[in-house]
């Protein structure tokens, strides 16, 4: 839809398209003439309402869902609508204004307490499913540790020179002595201090393999397997995703076909290498990016759009994402402004 289609529509069309629309975002249901004619005052009678109604349908920008009279905007009349007619302020009122600066607000709080709580802040205000897109921390690394737990079993601790703690359970062989777990944890703070987890990785790799190591059997499988937890992880390429108030979003939905549809989507959502796509697609450009319904891959027959902005660092690279996952029927008007300022007072806290 573009705007030759917006411009191209006769007043009366565009001003019953524009009234439906905005009856259908704030019910969820579809919309009938007489509702029309009946709260927006139009000066046209019933049947004059469902002829243009019907044209707009051939135009591909009303559907009628099932056998209902009403009709609902498709996912290309939604876009024209939020795109060309909405009218919405870029200003939040004080009560979301107040309630986003008051936990960005907070001393001394770590980058992942920030996206947590904002993420559940916004979560509240829209009555939508919240998400927080981040890649996964490339900060030097500062410590690591095997902690004994009993049990044949350890906590391998690795901590970040961001302040990022990350806490993975590894199993022992039977008999590990206490000095292997103290010389393998040596060993290894000696070569990822100061280097990024992909760089000490690869140090300590070369090493093992060039038999230069100066570790006994025991103490070097255990650096092996301590670093074998982080593999995964040290490509670069990874992406972490934190969604709540799903439950929001749930309790929207009815019929259990359309459930296990939208669970489905937060097992997708959750999959890294959609995460990772999903902040891609976030970082290109500037502002806020509205995906709805089949415009991105993930939410294809799911009913659902998203809000989403990206968040920056003192250089300006995109460094995460922060969004509303929400139905098709969503509050546009007051969600995106919402989601903007979030963005914004996230990367204000950063920089």
């Amino acid at each position: 839809m573009n705007d030759a289609t917006l411009l191209g529509l006769k007043p009366r069309a565009l001003e019953i398209f524009n009234a439906l629309v905005t009856a259908y975002l704030e019910s969820g249901q579809p919309v009938g003439s007489r509702i029309l004619a009946q709260r927006f005052r139009l000066d046209l009678s019933p049947a004059s309402i469902r002829s243009n109604m019907s044209d707009l349908e051939q135009a591909g920008l009303l559907f009628s869902p099932h056998t209902s009279a009403g009709r609902v905007p498709t996912e290309s009349g939604l876009r024209m609508f939020v795109d060309g007619l909405m009218e919405y302020s870029s200003d939040l009122n004080d009560e979301d204004r107040l309630s986003i600066d008051g936990e960005c607000a907070t001393r001394g709080i770590s980058v992942d307490d920030l996206l947590e709580k904002t993420s559940r802040t916004l979560s509240g205000l829209s009555r939508c499913a919240s998400l927080v897109l981040s890649p996964a921390s490339n900060a030097e690394l500062q410590h690591f540790e095997f902690v004994p737990l009993g049990r044949n079993r350890a906590l391998a601790v690795l901590v970040r020179l961001d302040g990022k703690v990350e806490n993975r359970l590894i199993d022992l062989p039977a008999g590990v002595p206490q000095s292997a777990l103290v010389r393998a944890s040596n060993y290894m703070n000696a070569r990822l201090s100061g280097r990024d987890l992909a760089t000490a990785t690869g140090v300590i790799r070369s090493e093992i393999a060039a038999q230069r190591a100066e570790l006994d059997e025991m103490s070097r499988q255990l650096v092996e397997a301590g670093v074998g937890l982080w593999s995964n992880d040290s490509t670069g390429d990874d992406a972490v995703l934190v969604m709540r108030g799903q439950s929001n979003l749930l309790d929207d939905i009815q019929g259990g076909e359309a459930l296990d549809t939208i669970r489905r989507l937060f097992d997708e959502l959750e999959a890294r290498e959609n995460a990772l796509r999903l902040l891609s697609a976030t970082g290109e450009g500037e502002g806020v990016k509205i995906f709805i319904g089949a415009e991105n891959n993930l939410f294809v027959n799911t009913g659902c759009s998203l809000v989403i902005a990206p968040y920056h660092n003192a250089e300006k690279q995109v460094i995460g994402a922060i969004g509303v996952l929400g139905p098709r029927h969503m509050n546009y008007a007051r969600i995106i402004p919402m989601v903007d300022y979030t963005s914004r007072a996230i990367a204000a806290v950063l920089t």
